[in-house]
């Protein structure tokens, strides 16, 4: 799967569905299956981190167990921009390095936003539809707010509704201390309804913005962790959390 001349890829528990003559689908069994018989994975659009890559994410995701990631289809995708500075994974993963939009120094004001989501939609509606978004860093910041802006009527309007999210280690626009785009005005103007999932890490530098963007959803779900800034692998207790979202989102 190609966009903006970057090779994209399918985490290995994407599974591929072949159609015969009479219109059946043949699963990895290779036995003939009506649709009735076969259980849709939920499937995810995957932002990666600030300066780090899709190939990178999925990387980093293997840190979770196959019994996890092969419950979910998941697309990855790069962001429209090379990294304009150092990235924080320089020495532990290969370059090359996206970033999603810029920012000043003081994150009050924000670069290529409003290209970054045209970019995303453009995506969606070329390779959708998707189910859900799931983001890291930078990514999750994207991921959380683009629910209530598509509520909002200013972005993924051409795409069916996104059922719900997997924030790792985000953070909410507009919240204490992250300026608010005008594309994302309202997208935080009421409580999400939207399912989510919230990863944060108990060393993590975003932490406390975090915990501010549970607060912004109705039901949301939490995996505390104890390392930082990064996705961790899953206790005994987060995988016990992660199922359970993994079954809510499955009745969805």
């Amino acid at each position: 799967m190609l966009t903006n001349s970057h090779q994209q890829h399918l985490a290995s528990g994407t599974s591929i569905i072949e159609r015969d003559k009479r219109g059946e689908e043949i699963g990895n069994t290779g036995k003939i299956e009506t649709k009735s018989q076969i259980l849709k994975k939920p499937r995810f659009l995957c932002l990666h981190g600030f300066r780090t890559s899709s190939e990178i994410l999925q990387k980093q995701l293997r840190r979770w167990p196959e019994t996890v990631l092969e419950k979910f289809d998941l697309v990855f995708l790069d962001g429209p921009y090379m990294a304009q500075g150092k990235s924080m994974v320089e020495g532990f993963y290969d370059p090359p390095y996206y970033e999603w939009f810029q920012f000043t120094e003081d994150v009050q004001e924000l670069y290529n936003f409003e290209e970054c989501i045209a970019y995303i939609e453009d995506f969606m509606i070329k390779h959708g539809p998707f189910d859900g978004l799931m983001g890291f860093s930078q990514g999750g910041i994207i991921s959380a707010a683009l629910p209530g802006m598509q509520l909002d009527g200013t972005a993924l309007t051409k795409v069916p509704k996104i059922k719900y999210v997997i924030i790792i280690s985000g953070a909410q626009l507009g919240g204490s201390k992250i300026c608010l785009p005008k594309l994302a005005t309202n997208a935080f103007s009421s409580p999400l309804k939207c399912p989510s999932l919230h990863i944060i890490g108990e060393t993590c530098f975003f932490k406390e913005l975090g915990n501010e963007l549970v607060d912004s959803f109705v039901d949301p779900l939490v995996i505390n962790h104890s390392k930082g800034h990064t996705i961790a692998r899953l206790d005994e207790k987060g995988l016990k959390t992660m199922l359970n979202f993994i079954e809510k989102i499955e009745k969805i």
